[in-house]
């Protein structure tokens, strides 16, 4: 052998043709291979989650016409109500249910007709008096002084020129309440009425549309950039050179982080120049939340990726080699506080290691719960052999068997394009196991989002400190449904089995203790929170203002001009409100509306001069309080499901200090136990 010919351990010689350059690259091959360190998936997940930040960006305020699929990055709290006044569902008369109690076809009641007519968008100005109709339209405001609609169907004019004033003659009786839609109803002001968290839909935009709302506040969508490497890359639509691929990686890629709720910044496909993909790889950190590159991370000999990642800053490279198959060649990075991801170059690999690694960061940084996995058990009908020590998936399509569903491995490699977009699943292979056997039963992940069902169903009265129990619910992952159906109506239910906690504020009138007595077999109480009734009026009255409660609603009840506003039978402030007048029905006792917020906007609007409701709604609409008595709002538990995920949840929130304190902030003093 020459002294100036070194032979290599591969056994080329630097003095052969292109001998140099050979070396060159295999050395560099050779020194990938020591960095090339590979971990177990476990350990490379953990390894990036105790690196990257996953909390969601900062709001961005948008346009209403431009939130569709964004993520709210607060809670949206109703601004005003909906419907913001008492109105009609039909076209006839505003009356007063009294007035035609026992109205048939051979009996009508006549009823002088005021000479006004409310049409959508008129406010009235003429009380609707005892014997007296007004007629309204369909959405009209309903007047003072009436509690129902009669539909002009069931009417007829009374044309007689001797009449002294236009009367109708009405053919059937109504109920109070009939034909009216309540001020909040729909939406109250002060409610919750989309939570942060929340992904924008059309129904969203329609709910917030109806609140007046032109601009709304979401999560931004991370940036994220998006490079492929590799000489042998060309861009779609231009003509193939020899040897050249299309880069397809770049356009499914910057598709998946769009799905994912990012917002991809597609840079290109680059060339194995080191320079070249430095200075893009630094422009796109410096531009970008989130770098993914696809291509030169394995162990060829343009493969350079990697190497330029670790010139990039600390912390730098965490992981380059995951036991995965496809998907060894993964390599994570974090640079500052950057997540910058190199995927495998085969398209089918760099769609997997995206979705196990890089998806879930891009749905966390917009704000997005993680992507709810759907599985089915299946039966292999062919061994799948495996390879030891790597953790391998295997994409299947799946057919209906008569025993149920049968997974078939798809015979498409990892450099495929279309294996991942045929498949409907995959399979996991431990790492430890050597194959899976034919006629084994196996779980398929498929592929595609699950609509998801609430955690917990609370069913009962409802109260708007409940909403800070179910936001601290929703900050721990359990998606709760709540429907508010009354006190009594949440017993029911409760007892039924029909849904999981039923909220009560009920008084025993033999004891004058609050909900102990609901609790029967299978029932258990757990204590909520203490919260004030009272006199509602408008500031300023001089007919209540300076007096007690007491001496206030002695008053109300004395003075026939003075309107009340009810609640509805079955809700716990109906009960209070009937022990307190022992029996008197002083004008506007039949107006019974649902909800406080339904209460306080008729006072504050001056369709009634004063009712009962609880501070914090008083507050809210900036009425005159008087304290009555204080009440308990707890939860009726089935004792069956206390120990589901859920209700323990549940139950660790309403004991928690921050949600005890946000329940404070609204006006309620959470209880001790």
């Amino acid at each position: 052998m020459s002294n100036t010919s070194k032979a290599d351990p591969a056994g080329l010689s630097a003095s052969a043709p292109g001998g140099a350059a050979i070396l060159d690259a295999v050395r560099r091959a050779a020194r990938q291979e020591q960095f090339l360190e590979v971990v177990a998936a476990a350990e490379a997940r953990r390894r990036f989650a105790a690196a990257v930040e996953r909390s969601p960006l900062a709001g961005e305020a948008v346009a209403l016409a431009d939130a569709l699929s964004r993520v709210l990055a607060a809670d949206v709290v109703a601004p005003v109500d909906a419907p913001p006044f008492d109105r009609s569902n039909v076209d006839g008369f505003a009356v007063r249910a009294a007035d035609i109690l026992g109205a048939r076809d051979g009996a009508p009641r006549r009823l002088a007709l005021n000479r006004e007519v409310i049409a959508c968008g008129v406010a009235p100005t003429i009380e609707v008096k005892p014997g007296t109709a007004t007629a309204i339209a369909t959405g009209g405001v309903i007047p003072r002084g009436a509690d129902a609609v009669v539909m002009i169907e069931h009417t007829e004019l009374v044309e007689d020129g001797a009449a002294a004033a236009p009367a109708i003659e009405v053919r059937r009786a109504v109920a109070s309440g009939q034909f009216v839609s309540y001020a909040g109803s729909d939406i109250a002001r002060g409610e919750t009425l989309l939570r942060k968290g929340t992904r924008i839909g059309s129904r969203e935009i329609g709910i917030l549309a109806a609140c007046g709302l032109a601009a709304i506040e979401v999560v931004r969508r991370p940036r994220v950039a998006v490079l492929s490497t590799g000489d042998e890359l060309v861009e779609p639509g231009v003509p193939l050179r020899p040897a050249g691929v299309y880069d397809s990686n770049g356009a499914i890629l910057a598709a998946a982080i769009a799905e994912c709720g990012g917002e991809p910044a597609p840079c290109g496909a680059f060339a194995d120049d080191e320079a070249a993909l430095e200075r893009a790889m630094r422009e796109a950190l410096a531009s970008c939340d989130v770098v993914v590159l696809s291509g030169g991370t394995s162990k060829g000999a343009g493969d350079l990726s990697h190497r330029v990642v670790s010139r990039l800053g600390p912390p730098g490279i965490l992981v380059h080699g995951v036991a995965l198959k496809p998907g060894k060649p993964l390599c994570l990075a974090v640079i500052g506080n950057k997540p910058l991801v190199v995927l495998p170059g085969f398209p089918t690999s760099a769609i997997f290691t995206f979705h196990a690694f890089v998806a879930p960061i891009i749905r966390a940084r917009a704000g997005l719960a993680p992507e709810a996995a759907r599985t089915v058990q299946a039966r292999i009908p062919v061994r799948i052999a495996s390879e030891l020590g790597r953790e391998e998936f295997v994409l299947v399509a799946l057919v209906a068997g008569e025993d149920g569903p049968i997974a078939f491995p798809t015979a498409k490699g990892s450099g495929a394009v279309t294996a991942f977009s045929q498949a409907d699943g995959f399979l996991a292979i431990d790492a430890l196991a050597g194959a899976f056997d034919a006629g084994a039963t196996a779980t398929v992940t498929l592929i595609g989002e699950a609509a998801r069902a609430p955690d917990l169903v609370i069913m009962g009265s409802h109260d708007i400190a409940l909403d800070a129990v179910v936001g601290a619910l929703a900050e721990r992952s359990f998606a709760a449904r709540t429907i508010a159906v009354g006190s009594l109506g949440g017993v029911a239910a409760v007892g039924r089995g029909e849904c999981d906690i039923a909220p009560v504020h009920l008084v025993d009138p033999a004891t004058g203790i609050y909900n102990k007595h609901l609790v029967g077999h299978g029932l258990m109480l757990v204590r909520g929170w203490r919260r004030m009734q009272g006199f509602v009026f408008r500031p300023g009255d001089a007919r209540f203002a300076g007096r007690t409660a007491a001496a206030a609603l002695k008053a109300a009840v004395a003075d026939p001009a003075l309107l009340m506003v009810n609640r509805n039978s079955g809700s716990g402030t109906r009960v209070l409100i009937d022990s307190l007048l022992a029996g008197a029905k002083p004008p506007g006792y039949a107006n019974q509306p649902r909800s406080h917020n339904a209460v306080a906007a008729a006072i504050a609007r001056g369709r009634a001069d004063w009712g009962l409701a609880i501070e914090p709604v008083a507050r809210l609409y900036g009425l005159a309080f008087l304290p009555v008595a204080p009440e308990e709002y707890d939860f009726l538990l089935l004792t069956a499901r206390r120990h589901r995920p859920a209700v323990q949840a549940f139950l660790d929130v309403l004991r928690d200090e921050t949600t005890r304190m946000r329940i404070r902030a609204l006006g309620m003093e959470p209880s001790e136990e």
